[in-house]
């Protein structure tokens, strides 16, 4: 099936709503191929949850093949700052090094430890709601749901509290590169950001090794130095994936929730009323309008979905919201039900590649709405906001409201 008529990733109406066309492609097949990318699209909640945690399917092919053998093209000589920086990822990468360096970084990213954070957390909360409610209200993307995150991933990694602003930019250009087919302005943002990124990380690493301190640039420094192989590079590129994918889905949860809780004011009013609703309310905003929007996988071995056969060296993009939408795993899903008991939402992914950082993502989360809820009643949006561009992440260009 040609399925460009359903899915169009770079229309602003697309966009603005994809949920109406992953329906039209889960109702016409398990896969699509899809020739703007070049990729096999994967609609339905059971095929995506198992290709997420299905072995012939990798996040690299690097472990196992090169450019060549694997059929593919070596990206160009001029965005390697990017693909170093990217491809020595704990997202990037695939066993054994993924499991040796998820191994180390876990331990930043139990529940015991992250709960360690909770104050933080709160107190950072607390402050910036301070902020937006002195105000009367303001962008609500820039006034608290952007600043949280960086901030408590900040605190974590021991960015000193001077330099943070520079580091949603850079994660701006660098996330730039995930969406579909990016454009040469795009990859050249994205190698500038890479190169002062790293830069930068590379002068606190050697700061943090003449004076160590109680973060985890030190914690994994010490674990180098104890033999557990981390290189600089895996350093570098382990801290810019834990600033990039330890904000983007907490950012953009919490704009595109408290959008759609005001477009849901019988939804909202009850989660007012009842904040013992928070917990399960954040899985089902996570759900209903998803954050991240795709996943990529490389076939590393010929593999069937749904009756077609996938051969190696061809890419599947798994729609992880129109999974979350659908009908056979979700009743009703277009219904948005803070009150939903059984919610396997696939927005943190799953297998070896779930996220890392969801035990962190859901106590910010936890701590902004309940934040707002109990401190501004009467917060309400005064302008209907615009998608950004893009269609991989998915998020708000800004959210004004007033308190």
């Amino acid at each position: 099936m040609d399925a460009s008529a359903d899915f169009a990733p770079w229309s602003p109406r697309f966009v603005a709503d994809p949920y109406s066309g992953f329906a039209a492609l889960r109702a016409a097949g398990p896969v699509h191929w899809f020739e703007p990318s070049r990729q096999w699209l994967v609609p339905r909640h059971a095929d995506v949850s198992a290709l997420l945690r299905d072995r012939r399917l990798g996040r690299t092919y690097l472990h196992r093949f090169g450019h060549e053998e694997f059929g593919r093209t070596p990206p160009p000589p001029e965005h390697e700052p990017f693909h170093t920086l990217n491809d020595q990822g704990l997202l990037d990468l695939e066993p054994p090094d993924h499991t040796r360096i998820r191994r180390l970084v876990s331990q930043a990213f139990t529940p015991r430890t992250v709960e360690r954070l909770a104050p933080v957390v709160r107190r950072l909360a607390r402050e910036l709601v301070d902020g937006l409610l002195a105000d009367g209200g303001g962008d609500l993307m820039t006034a608290l749901a952007e600043p949280l995150p960086v901030a408590v991933i900040a605190e974590m990694l021991g960015i000193p509290a001077a330099d943070r602003g520079l580091l949603r930019p850079w994660s701006a250009d660098i996330c730039g590169m995930y969406e579909l087919n990016p454009g040469e302005e795009a990859a050249r943002r994205a190698v500038r950001a890479s190169t002062e990124f790293s830069a930068y990380l590379r002068e606190l690493i050697a700061a943090r090794r003449a004076d160590p301190g109680d973060d985890l640039i030190s914690a994994l420094i010490v674990a180098h130095d104890e033999g557990d192989r981390l290189t600089e590079q895996e350093m570098v590129s382990t801290c810019v994936l834990l600033l990039n994918a330890g904000h983007e889905a907490t950012v953009n949860t919490t704009g595109n929730g408290w959008w759609a809780l005001f477009r849901h004011p019988e939804q909202l009013a009850a989660l007012r009323a009842d904040q013992g609703l928070l917990p399960g309310a954040i899985e089902e905003l996570m759900r209903y309008d998803t954050p991240l929007q795709l996943f990529e996988r490389w076939v590393l071995d010929d593999i069937e979905i749904g009756g077609t056969l996938i051969p190696r060296g061809s890419e599947v993009a798994l729609l992880l919201g129109s999974a979350n939408h659908d009908p056979d795993r979700f009743p009703a899903p277009e219904r948005l039900d803070l009150a939903r008991a059984d919610n396997p939402h696939l927005s943190f992914g799953a297998g070896i590649h779930y996220c890392l950082g969801a035990p962190l993502a859901r106590l910010e989360l936890a701590a902004s709405f309940g934040e707002l809820l109990r401190r501004a009643p009467g917060l309400r949006p005064v302008a209907e906001p615009e998608w950004k561009p893009g269609f991989v992440i998915r998020g708000l260009r800004e959210l004004l409201v007033e308190c």
